[in-house]
């Protein structure tokens, strides 16, 4: 049964445990972390705040990276099952911790799963493939020297993914972590970490050797710092916002893997379809709500053709259904009121600065109404702030140079996408565009999980997709051979 299977990770009061080497613990402070529905605003569950696990993933590590990679990939392929087996527990809590809708919740936890297995696959197929090379290929050399490069896994890799996919990125380190044998010290989001204790059950309950996946809980402002410099890590993996900026600059010489903010924007073009622009326009810009990285959160479109988009995308966000997660609403309550608040300040400075409401504004608690916002200007703080909810922003060009202007001028660089009919302009602009990824008629997306992905300027550090995860999880280590050259006679 389900629910036997997660039994073990609640403490006798009801607060999750936290897991090192192979077992789930009682937290010696016997501090607890409340996590809040969003809907209700009232405590859903409580995750425990430990010290830290790094001494059990430094000791189980030595051991796996000798373990064969035919057989790392079998573990991972048992995890991948199990949790399959036991999804809908976790999407249950993906509901209530951080109002995902429900249909959604189960979707990211077996997307999870499937990105387990290819990393399996693809680690068996990139990690198996070494180098030789010959010293006489260089002048002056003769071949009397052999170097076998090979790929080593870095040690202990600090996984922290963030609130609004606690599985999905969650997955996306530890799986290309583990498969190229590395160790992994989890630190899941406080508002996702419940979501994550079921997810590591998984890991557990597939027979992954003990210490090499340990989960810590507690709120970054507390014991943040403390994990990203601490001296068992060896590689940190971040998904989050401007926390990440904050990271790297501690984080010394550790490898780093950062994906963080966005201002995503959509560039329409006066060619484009227009009815194909609005669909992706009001899919990418309020699917859960706006609370993705790669959601559209601006809008640039061509004066010729604005009033033609604006009619068509008011009139498919005034079809939205607004209510809970639980009823597969489209819009669904913010994380938290931090964010609903900061939201609203968006739209309050916006409102200010002469903004064109399309949709009127509307908010009882963490409920956002998907809000339309015309005649944006380069003075407001929403052309340029990235709000995380559903608040979308409309600027009217003149030019496309004056859509690739403002893009370049973001601090931001994660991803974009252009609308237009015109294949030679499309590919044009998205050289332009200083931008980690550039949809062609279609919304922001991160997957499939296997495509590259990665950010520029403020939006990240290095590139994720499993191959480059899995790539960026080793280090090159060289064996070189010197050989004795006979002298052979002649004749």
């Amino acid at each position: 049964m389900t629910e036997d299977f997660y039994s073990e990770i609640k403490t006798s009061t009801g607060a999750f445990k936290w897991y090192c080497a192979g077992e789930w613990l009682e937290s010696t402070s016997a501090k607890t972390v409340a996590v809040l529905n969003p809907s209700t605003r009232q405590k859903e569950f409580e995750v425990q705040e430990v010290d830290s696990a790094f001494a059990a993933a430094k000791e189980a590590q030595k051991a796996w990276a000798k373990t064969p990679l035919c057989e790392r990939a079998e573990v991972l392929h048992r995890v991948a099952a199990v949790m399959r087996e036991h999804a809908q527990p976790i999407a249950d809590c993906l509901v209530k911790e951080i109002a995902k809708p429900r249909k959604d919740s189960l979707s990211e936890v077996i997307r999870s799963a499937d990105l387990i297995d290819y990393t399996a696959e693809e680690g068996l197929r990139s990690l198996g493939q070494g180098e030789l090379l010959n010293s006489d290929s260089f002048p002056g050399q003769t071949r009397n020297k052999l170097c076998l490069v090979s790929k080593v896994p870095l040690g202990v890799v600090l996984a922290i993914p963030p609130f609004n996919y606690p599985v999905n990125l969650a997955v996306s380190k530890l799986a290309p972590a583990l498969m190229a044998g590395n160790a992994v010290v989890l630190k899941p989001p406080s508002q996702g970490a419940a979501a994550g204790v079921h997810m590591v059950q998984c890991f557990a309950a597939a027979g992954l050797p003990k210490g090499l996946v340990n989960m810590v809980t507690g709120k970054g402002s507390e014991i943040g710092d403390y994990l990203t410099q601490h001296a068992g890590v060896d590689c940190i993996s971040f998904t989050g916002g401007d926390t990440g900026v904050s990271i790297a600059r501690k984080a010394g010489m550790v490898p780093l893997q950062m994906e963080l903010g966005g201002k995503d924007a959509c560039i329409i073009c006066s060619d484009a379809d227009i009815g194909l622009a609005a669909k992706a326009v009001i899919k990418g810009g309020f699917s859960y709500s706006g609370q993705r990285c790669t959601a559209v959160k601006l809008v640039l479109v061509h004066k010729d053709v604005a009033d033609d988009l604006v009619a068509k995308v008011a009139a498919g966000v005034a079809k939205l259904r607004v209510g809970a997660p639980e009823d597969d609403a489209d819009i669904t309550p913010v994380v938290s009121e931090s964010s609903a608040n900061f939201i609203e300040g968006l739209v309050e400075d916006a409102r200010h600065k002469g903004a064109k409401f399309l949709t009127p504004y509307k908010r009882e608690g963490n409920l956002i109404w998907p809000t339309l916002l015309d005649d944006v200007t380069p003075e407001m703080r929403i052309a340029w702030e990235e709000p995380f909810g559903p608040v979308l922003p409309i600027v009217r060009v003149d030019t496309v140079q004056q859509a690739i202007d403002h893009c370049n001028a973001s601090k931001f660089g994660l991803q974009g996408c252009v609308f237009t009919q015109d294949i030679n302009q499309a590919i044009a602009i998205s050289d332009a565009m200083e931008t980690g990824t550039v949809q062609i008629n279609a919304a922001p997306a991160r997957g499939p999980d296997h495509f590259p992905f990665q950010g520029f300027r403020e939006s990240g550090i290095g590139s994720q997709g499993i191959r480059n995860s899995l790539a960026m999880m080793v280090k090159t280590k060289s064996t070189v051979i010197n050989l004795n050259q006979p002298s052979y006679a002649m004749g």
